[in-house]
């Protein structure tokens, strides 16, 4: 049998890998992560999305987005409509606090780099969620930087908090599991 090693690209290595690539990632990380808590913050004051009239606004965005289904190229594809006609608007007030309170999480994340992989994710998880509801606006650039940050989940929070917590968890998880 024969064996083939795959060389990494010098640049891979320095984005993925290299330590000399944190100053880089803690930018991507400060502008994704001001990016979301702004708009957490801003809904957050918002009674339309946040507390006793929560729901009018994410269900006025659904509808919207429910609009935008016809024709022979619509923005909004039928399996996410069906989604969000079933699952989102009968429990709309939940889902608007689930938002509001996302956001804040993925931005306060991003910034003091905590579990940054993880809040990268959801970033991008929710950004794509717009796109799938037809708005576009900046949420591929989110997209971009959020994809960018998982694929260097070594070395992007090595300038925060996970320098620290990443160690912490994994000498506090291999005691309890060993014997």
């Amino acid at each position: 049998m024969n064996t083939y090693t795959i060389e990494q690209s010098r640049l891979a290595h320095f984005l993925t890998v290299s330590k000399a690539s944190a100053p880089l990632w803690l930018l991507a990380r400060l502008y994704l992560g001001y990016e979301f808590l702004m708009a957490g913050w801003e809904k957050l004051g918002n009674p339309a999305w946040f507390g006793s009239g929560a729901g009018a606004a994410l269900g006025g965005f659904v509808n919207g987005a429910l609009a935008k289904t016809a024709g022979a190229h619509p923005d909004v594809q039928m399996w996410y409509a069906s989604f969000l006609q079933n699952a989102v608007l009968p429990n709309v007030n939940g889902w608007s606090h689930a938002v509001v309170l996302g956001e804040l999480a993925i931005g306060l994340g991003l910034i003091v780099g905590l579990f940054t992989c993880t809040a990268a994710f959801f970033a991008f998880f929710m950004s794509f969620n717009f796109m799938l509801a037809g708005t576009v606006s900046m949420n591929p650039i989110l997209v971009l930087v959020a994809l960018g940050i998982m694929s260097a989940h070594r070395v992007a929070g090595y300038w925060g908090l996970d320098r620290f917590a990443k160690p912490y968890l994994r000498r506090t998880f291999r005691s309890r599991n060993s014997p």
